[in-house]
């Protein structure tokens, strides 16, 4: 799988700060097996980030583009709204599963707007941006990401996701838990 990381901060991308999510986000690609073929770090500057979103998905391929930092509530945080410039359609369910497991380890999850979306073939991620909320993310991204990439190169959902350790089983219409709704008929409504 071909990973870019995209880390936008104005104080790193300044020489101020060193950028620490990023390099976590590709030391968690290298030791899963997948290759990062473009790490940039930008300004916290709409420009900036689309530009380096498309180039993520035109220029290198990627499968998946990650981006860290710029999610929250501050007035240059503008990573979702570069995102949505750039993608073709969006995955909200994505960001709203990394927003509700966050959750369950801190309310400042509550605060981050990151979006999800593709551009062409790049799955294209918003994280936040702190070292140690980007690899709880990882952590909950990694099993949905190679079954996201499968389906966007045109698998259909019969392929099962490697971590899957048995089929799911399937209701019969005679099975006592499946349920058919009918009309009713005559009567009143309620």
């Amino acid at each position: 799988m071909r990973v870019s990381v995209i880390t936008s901060s104005d104080r790193c991308a300044r020489g101020e700060a060193e950028d620490q999510s990023g390099p976590a986000i590709i030391a968690f690609c290298e030791q899963h097996g997948w290759d990062v073929v473009y790490a940039a770090v930008v300004a916290d500057d709409l420009a900036a980030i689309s530009d380096a979103l498309r180039k993520s998905a035109d220029d290198h391929a990627a499968d998946v583009a990650l981006t860290t930092g710029g999610t929250g509530l501050g007035p240059r945080d503008v990573t979702p709204e570069a995102t949505l410039q750039v993608i073709d359609r969006a995955a909200p369910g994505i960001a709203e599963a990394l927003r509700l497991e966050s959750l369950k380890i801190t309310p400042f999850a509550m605060l981050s707007r990151g979006v999800a979306g593709m551009r062409a073939r790049t799955l294209i991620i918003n994280l936040p941006g702190s070292p140690k909320a980007v690899l709880e993310c990882m952590e909950i991204l990694r099993p949905i990401i190679p079954h996201a990439i499968d389906m966007m190169a045109g698998g259909g959902h019969n392929q099962r996701m490697k971590d899957e350790s048995k089929p799911r089983p399937r209701l019969s219409p005679t099975h006592p838990h499946t349920h058919t709704l009918r009309p009713k008929i005559g009567g009143s409504n309620g």
